[in-house]
């Protein structure tokens, strides 16, 4: 189990991710460089909230 930097929660990193923590994943490396350290919650939030708000990031 691993422990989130972001909300705190532990989670299973093996576990199955949907497409949105995926793209949550790309957006933690490429971006924000905090890659593998946030939970597949989180990672699907970023991503929508980037869907929604990142225009410079979505070009």
């Amino acid at each position: 189990m691993k422990k989130c930097t972001l909300c705190g929660k532990e989670y299973d990193e093996a576990a199955a991710h949907s497409l949105y923590a995926e793209a949550g994943e790309w957006l933690a490396g490429e971006v924000w460089q905090d890659a593998g350290e946030l939970c597949p919650n989180c990672l699907e939030s970023r991503a929508t909230l980037v869907m929604m708000y990142g225009h410079e990031i979505n070009t």
